[in-house]
């Protein structure tokens, strides 16, 4: 018992250092600033161009609904529309040119880049095809990385572009709300940004002197200019989590780079049931701890520590009466869940699900297991119909 009441004691302290010592991961109040990303009457002194990417594959279940919202952005200054039709085979190209006649809105170019070369992941090769287009269309300054579940308010690049022209940003990602309405995504969904941000605190991102780098795919503007310095994305073409490394290469070139909170973006793709959540994070789990085991085993065992120790401790030693065991247990216990309650108020659920983490990490610590067997059995990051083997670093 002596030796549990010690591990107790250690996860005690661990949720201690996290909740002084971890950037504030746990603090919902980074957003896009709107006072002081523009001038006091709300507007930059001149509005740059901006060529809006997005790569779809097999997004027509989502894009009826994100593609207009982009094409009647309210925008001053010059902007189009590029869509990347990445090998889809639902007539995602055909509906987007569809959408377009129906609503009208922003210029709109529809085009094929044909399937990724060896060494490429299909939505950096879509990317590259997008960027390329804008260039030779009319050189846009910025470029907003969009994916096509993503539907944006129609100030969301009115707002980005001030943020990136007043604060002199190279990059600006906005983490999309993700859709939480059935009964597991209310679990699983705000976990998950939850786990993201003590990953990636975004305090720390935003730090100009800081190592760490972290971006949220669906929403990111960038500079033309920072693309070229970071060579991307071709320096990072391999890459299954390409945010990650988009911010990564920014940032190691020299640009500044920023990461919040959205409230104009939000992610439509629905996930009805536990075994597409499980997908959504069980593809790309093992590629995150660069296919290693020692980080993997040390991952389940920090899981275990963190998240799994507090509940058990907490009722085990209630059952058994070791009251100092219990103590432990219920205070790291409850030290997790007040660090969880902002979170849920973000995504507007209830906050008994609070005391629930330590059953959604279980969840997440089985999806990242899982993750690892499929590596090793040969299946790789998988996403609509390709699979990815484990990046050659090599060259």
């Amino acid at each position: 018992m002596t030796v549990l009441t010690v591990i107790a004691g250690m996860s005690l302290l661990a949720w201690l250092w996290l909740l002084a010592g971890q950037g504030g991961f746990w603090r919902t109040d980074v957003r896009l600033p709107r006072a002081t990303a523009a001038r006091p009457d709300g507007e930059p002194r001149r509005w740059p161009s901006v060529a809006v990417v997005v790569p779809a594959r097999d997004e027509a279940e989502v894009l009826g609904v994100s593609l207009p919202s982009l094409l009647a952005q309210d925008y001053p200054g010059r902007a189009e529309v590029f869509l990347v039709d990445d090998g889809s085979t639902d007539g995602t190209g055909e509906l987007a040119g569809e959408l377009h006649e129906r609503y009208g809105g922003l210029p709109l170019t529809v085009s094929s880049p044909g399937e990724p070369p060896p060494g490429w992941t299909g939505k950096l090769w879509a990317v590259r095809h997008g960027i390329t287009l804008a260039g030779e269309r009319f050189a846009p300054e910025f470029l907003l990385l969009t994916d096509a579940d993503i539907a944006h308010r129609p100030d969301s690049l009115r707002e980005l572009a001030a943020a990136a022209v007043d604060a002199e940003l190279d990059m600006v990602s906005l983490m999309a709300r993700l859709r939480v309405e059935t009964g597991w995504e209310r679990l699983i969904v705000p976990a998950f940004v939850y786990f993201f941000a003590q990953l990636y605190p975004f305090r720390w991102i935003n730090r100009p002197r800081s190592r760490t780098a972290a971006a949220a795919g669906g929403c990111v503007l960038i500079r033309a200019s920072a693309v070229a310095a970071a060579q991307v994305p071709d320096a990072i073409r391999q890459s299954v989590i390409d945010d990650v490394a988009l911010a990564r290469a920014v940032k190691r070139s020299g640009g500044r780079i920023w990461l919040g909170l959205a409230d104009r973006v939000d992610s439509v793709r629905p996930y009805p049931d536990l075994g597409e959540l499980w997908h959504m994070v069980s593809r790309s789990a093992y590629a995150q701890l660069r296919h290693n085991p020692a980080l993997l085993a040390g991952t389940v065992l920090g899981l275990a520590l963190i998240y799994l120790v507090p509940p058990a401790a907490a009722l085990g030693g209630a059952l058994t009466a070791s009251w100092s065991l219990c103590g432990l247990g219920a205070a790291a216990w409850a030290v997790m869940a007040a660090t969880y309650l902002p979170m849920l108020r973000y995504y507007a659920q209830p906050l008994w699900l609070a005391p629930t983490l330590p059953y959604t990490a279980a969840l997440y610590l089985l999806m990242t297991l899982d993750s690892a067997r499929d590596h090793y059995r040969g299946r790789g990051a998988a996403w609509k119909g390709r699979t990815y083997p484990r990046p050659d670093t090599s060259a």
